[in-house]
């Protein structure tokens, strides 16, 4: 772990000077690998682990309050002005090296393990400081090694965007002076990116603001390779902790036209970049766990008066703009929407009293409803870029880009599109099954799938993807209704299984292949619904033997019953319970025909199919052919 003390909050801000810069790297390098006797966290320190969970926690709560705030503060649409949104994202690539760090993977061959530290691997949860290269620190007489590994994932977000790949691209130098980067430089691409002139669409069903319509497409300027730097935990008063695991990890900085105006569209069009990037490999975590951040640049324009000095900025060929702000390192779609609106508000206030909006970077919290000022705007001549001397230009094979592009994985909107139009879901379903868990249970979906196919049934693959999508897609619900066409009762789900004992789904115990068994035996009448989800939970337990050796060895082969035992247990259970007959054919209230229908199950102990069961009760109570209230 690595401390440096901070200045006092009233001391006057100043550059190091290079002797003072010096002495400072080499001190937290130093302390950085442990080299420092009695370098100890001290007693009153708060553990770095629980600070993050802390902090989490508070974050969570702080994040419902905001929501309630968006919720408040959007519905107010400023009159006479026009709000104007660009975003930058940045995104760690899905990489087993740093961009920079030449080694490798240290959990699979243990190169932190040898003392010459000349080598790191991305990581994520990891301890503190503990995949750290002398690169990362920047000690003397180091030098970059450009990761081949960290082009593939970037090449995949291009594409994606539709980007133009340019052959070749060059590294740059943007200076500034900050302890989270020891060498004084950040290596990025600024003069000549990667890749430029992208786009992405979004949809009604993305989120949009309503004003947006059914579409919205926002330019894309470029897509940039650079480094990450390290990670900074305060802890007042005076003490800060740097986590140098981050530095250098392969990043994308991902830069948008400012063509989003309205706060909702900017989170929706941030979700659905996370969501285009997780699709494609291109990244491994999202916002939730720090693999995604977001800074978003802010301007208000008087809609009235277009002769103001306020309207007269441009970016990239977009002309009338207001004097934008930037609001830096935002980790929530729920706080990429709550800035905005709050800087929205802010500018507006400034520009009605008839002040003038400065340039500058900002910051913001979950939970507040206000932006602070962080530091004055730099611009490009204040972070002196260069090009970087020690890294050699990029060179892309053209072959290279056209085999990612014939083998780029299938993209959310046509997925979405696959199972609305195809598999026959509801929209609402089909992008929970995208959203949720990166994409793993739409993984999964399409497993038990195969796994029907398998057995011919290719034919009613409509069919079951509905039977399968309601047993697993919702992660909080303990029940679901309407299983399938023919069973009709109330079944748990795997999602809710999962919620029970607080596992996450990657930790799923129930294999594509025990699923869609249980799926088949159900839909085609071969077991009750009831005996599914004994199935279902058997397998969830660890349960090692295939679905229908179970089934056999269990005796849990549905009998068909004669029409004539179905009868008998209804009108025993009726005559049983009259209070309830009189609530349900007197009083109206049919919903409680569930409870009877539960009751006849039970006492038909697995042999009754649910939709008979209710078919029968209805008959014995002369409601048949009745609207149900």
């Amino acid at each position: 772990m690595l401390f440096f003390p901070s200045r006092s909050p009233n001391a006057v801000s100043r550059p190091l000077s290079t002797l003072e810069s010096l002495r400072l790297r080499s001190r937290l390098s130093v302390r950085c690998l442990g080299l420092v006797p009695g370098n100890t966290i001290p007693k009153e320190t708060v553990p770095f682990r629980k600070q993050l969970k802390d902090e989490a926690k508070r974050q969570r709560a702080a994040g419902e309050k905001a929501g309630r705030d968006i919720g408040r503060n959007n519905a107010r649409q400023p009159d006479g002005w026009e709000l104007t949104v660009g975003i930058e994202i940045h995104a760690q690539l899905n990489t087993d090296r740093k961009l920079f760090s030449s080694g490798c993977n240290a959990e699979l061959d243990g190169c932190w393990k040898t003392n010459a530290i000349e080598e790191a691997a991305t990581s994520i949860n990891d301890e503190p400081n503990s995949n750290v290269s002398v690169f990362d620190l920047a000690l003397p007489g180091t030098q970059p090694v450009f990761q081949t590994g960290a082009v593939v994932p970037a090449l995949r977000a291009a594409i994606a965007f539709n980007c133009s790949v340019m052959n070749k691209s060059r590294f740059d130098r943007k200076h500034y002076f900050y302890p989270d980067q020891p060498a004084g430089y950040q290596i990025t691409q600024f003069y000549e990116p990667f890749a430029r002139s992208g786009s992405i669409t979004l949809y009604d069903h993305d989120g949009i603001a309503p004003e947006d319509g059914k579409s919205i497409t926002v330019g894309i300027k470029q897509i940039q390779l650079e480094q990450d730097t390290a990670k900074t935990v305060h802890q007042p008063p005076s003490t800060s902790l740097l986590d140098f695991n981050r530095v250098s990890h392969p990043l994308i900085e991902i830069i948008t036209l400012p063509q989003i105006h309205h706060p909702q569209t900017a989170a929706a069009c941030v979700k659905k970049i996370q969501s285009v990037l997780q699709a494609v490999s291109a990244v491994t975590t999202g916002m939730e766990m720090g693999g995604l951040r977001a800074d978003v640049n802010v301007s208000v324009r008087s809609k009235t008066d277009t002769g103001k000095e306020s309207n007269s900025y441009a970016y990239e060929g977009i002309t009338g703009l207001g004097q934008r702000t930037e609001i830096k390192n935002l980790s929530s779609f729920k706080a990429v929407e709550g800035a905005i609106i709050a800087e929205r508000d802010r500018q507006i206030e400034v520009l009605e009293a008839g002040g003038k909006v400065e340039g500058e970077t900002r910051g913001w919290t979950l939970g507040s409803t206000e932006t602070k000022k962080l530091r004055g705007k730099e611009g490009e001549v204040d972070y002196r870029y260069m090009p970087d001397p020690d890294v050699a230009p990029l060179i892309i094979d053209p072959r290279l880009i056209d085999h990612i592009s014939e083998t780029l994985p299938t993209l959310p909107d046509e997925s979405i599109n696959n199972l609305v139009h195809t598999m026959g879901l509801t929209l609402k379903d089909a992008k929970t099954l995208i959203t949720l868990d990166d994409g793993a249970r739409l993984d999964y979906f399409d497993e038990i799938l195969d796994e029907m196919n398998k057995e011919e049934l290719v034919h009613q693959e409509k069919h079951y993807a509905k039977t399968v999508a309601n047993w697993f897609v919702f992660p909080g619900f303990p029940v679901l209704m309407l299983v399938t066409k023919r069973h009709q009762r109330v079944l748990h789900e795997l999602g809710g299984l999962l919620s029970a004992s607080g596992q996450p789904f990657s930790e799923n115990k129930v294999s594509a292949a025990a699923m869609a068994s249980i799926m088949k035996n159900l839909t085609q009448g071969r077991i009750t619904g009831s005996t599914a989800k004994q199935l279902l939970i058997m397998a969830f337990d660890g349960e090692s033997r295939d679905i229908e050796t179970v089934i056999e060895d269990e005796n849990l082969w549905l009998e068909v019953l004669p029409r004539e035992e179905y009868l008998t247990l209804a009108q025993g259970l009726i005559k049983d319970n009259e209070k309830m007959v009189q609530q349900i054919t007197v009083k109206g209230q049919h919903g409680k025909i569930n409870w009877l229908l539960g009751q006849m199950m039970r006492k038909g102990e697995g042999k009754l199919e649910a939709s008979k069961a209710e078919a029968i009760i209805r008959e014995v109570l002369g409601l048949v052919g009745r609207k149900t209230k």
